[in-house]
This record gives C-alpha cells, sequence and structure tokens, in this order.
C-alpha cells in the first residue's frame, strides 16, 4: 500500500492531492460494494465517474463524503485519513448534492433558506442566525443557477429541474473544496438535462470553482470542462485516466456489459446500442 500523503496546511490547489484511495473495499452485509479502488484527484480536476445501477458509485461517493466508512483499505480526503479524524470537521469542506440528501429537505422551506442552512451543515432552519454576508452569498449562487426568482417560493412547490439547482447551490455555500454530485441530471426531462448540464459546465470551467466529482449513468450528462473519468463495474474499476483518452467504445462496452457505439461532438458525447 502506498504510504499516505501528508495533509494540505491550507485549501486544496492544483498541487495537493484532494483525494487518495487505496485498496479501498466495502463490504456490507457480505456483498462487496467496492473491490480494491486505487484512485487519486487533484487539486482543480474534473471527474466523472459511470457505470451501471450497482456498479458501486454512490457508494464510493458516501465514502468520499465522509458518511461512510471502508471496510479495509486508505481514504484519504482533503488530507484527512478516515477512520483517524473527526469527520463532523471534514464534512462541511465537501459539498454534497444527491437524492439521499434531497429527500431531507423540508418541503414548506423557502429556497433561501434551503441553501442558507448549508452554512451550518444543518437541514431545516430552526432558531440560529446568519450573517449578512451568509444571506447574500446564498442568493448569489440562487442567482448563478437561475434561481434568483424563486427565493421566496417554498421548496415543494419547485419542478425536479429547479430543485436540483437548488441542491448545487446548497452544496456550494459553504465554499467546499471538494464537490460531489450524484446524479444531477437524473428524473429531467430533455429541457430540463440540457440547461443542467449547461449550468454545470460554466462551473467545471471555472477556475476558481471547487474540484468536482460528478456520477452518472449517461454519458450524454458529461458537462464540457469534465477532465477525467473513473468507470465502475460490480465496484471495481475498469478504466480510469483523463476523459478524451480514457472514454473509449471498448472500456464503455466493457463497462456497461453490453456492445455501444460512442459518438463524440466537440466535447459532448452519446452512446447507443451496437
Amino acid at each position: 500500500m502506498t504510504t499516505p500523503s501528508p495533509a494540505p496546511t491550507e485549501p486544496a490547489t492544483a498541487r495537493d492531492l484532494v483525494l487518495d484511495l487505496a485498496e479501498l473495499t466495502v463490504v456490507r452485509d457480505g456483498a462487496r460494494l467496492l473491490d480494491e479502488i486505487n484512485l487519486q484527484v487533484w487539486g482543480g480536476e474534473r471527474w466523472v465517474v459511470l457505470g451501471p445501477n450497482g456498479a458501486g458509485k454512490t457508494t464510493l461517493l458516501q465514502v468520499v463524503a465522509g458518511h461512510l466508512h471502508p471496510t479495509s483499505g486508505w481514504a484519504a480526503i482533503l488530507g484527512e485519513v478516515l477512520g483517524e479524524t473527526d469527520v463532523f470537521e471534514l464534512r462541511p469542506r465537501v459539498g454534497l448534492a444527491s437524492a439521499a440528501l434531497a429527500d431531507r429537505l423540508p418541503r414548506n422551506e423557502k429556497v433561501r433558506d434551503v441553501v442558507l442552512t448549508a452554512a451550518y451543515a444543518v437541514v431545516g432552519r430552526f432558531r440560529e442566525s446568519y450573517a449578512q454576508v451568509d444571506v447574500e452569498r446564498a442568493e448569489l449562487l440562487l442567482r448563478v443557477l437561475g434561481m434568483s426568482e424563486y427565493t421566496e417560493r417554498t421548496f415543494g412547490t419547485l419542478s425536479e429541474g429547479e430543485r436540483k439547482r437548488v441542491q448545487i447551490a446548497r452544496a456550494l455555500m459553504a465554499d467546499p473544496e471538494l464537490l460531489l454530485l450524484d446524479e444531477p441530471a437524473a428524473g429531467l426531462d430533455l429541457g430540463g438535462r440540457e440547461d443542467l448540464v449547461r449550468r454545470l459546465s460554466r462551473l467545471a470551467r471555472d477556475t476558481f470553482a471547487p474540484t468536482m466529482i460528478m456520477v452518472t449513468h449517461h454519458v450524454e450528462e458529461i458537462p464540457p470542462g469534465i477532465t477525467h473519468v473513473l468507470m465502475l463495474r460490480d465496484g471495481r474499476v475498469v478504466a480510469s485516466g483523463e476523459l478524451f483518452a480514457t472514454l473509449t467504445e471498448a472500456n464503455l462496452t466493457a463497462c456497461f456489459g453490453v456492445p455501444l457505439l460512442l459518438t463524440r461532438d466537440g466535447a459532448r458525447f452519446s452512446a447507443r446500442l451496437a
């Protein structure tokens, strides 16, 4: 096993090792959800994790978010080793948007407060107070994501696409060093998907944005600006590396277990059965 990397002493830069996984294995109820995963993600990189249902993608994100400990192996996130660090101090440094988190968000809460409460890493506003700078940041993020007209609406009245954008704004609220997006386009229609891909592309290309890891089933959802890809099947790595060199028909076929044709148009991809 590789020697642990030293913990960073300041926010991640392009020279910092943001994520270091070595022989990472997760076993639950006798099932091997992740099997000896090796991965390094450096500051400023934008990764997409591809794979079929049951490949281990969401499990991987749960580990990286500090919500799940590995059964064996090594996991260092932002220089903090799981099992040796206080995850409650680590988690605010990682922004997460996922369906599981969305289900916990109060449907009767105003959109602005859904984003604002992320400053305290809580779900649902109670008695905590917020500085004006926090309110202004929440409103700025909603504006960037095209949701400035919805700040007074309640979360439960939004469409699925609008909720996705609010979740991403919430994930960015605490100015994280690592951003995790778990199937951000799931459940969207074609127009909603393309609008979200456009916004995610702007985020991916922003040099001031945090290092990003995004999970999806579909190559059509990969936003321009993504730099690397990790392909999983049955909890194992099929391929990993720079996007344009690694996302090939052969690797995609091995990943999904059926013969696939891959088409590229600029920085966008599409796939269909061969």
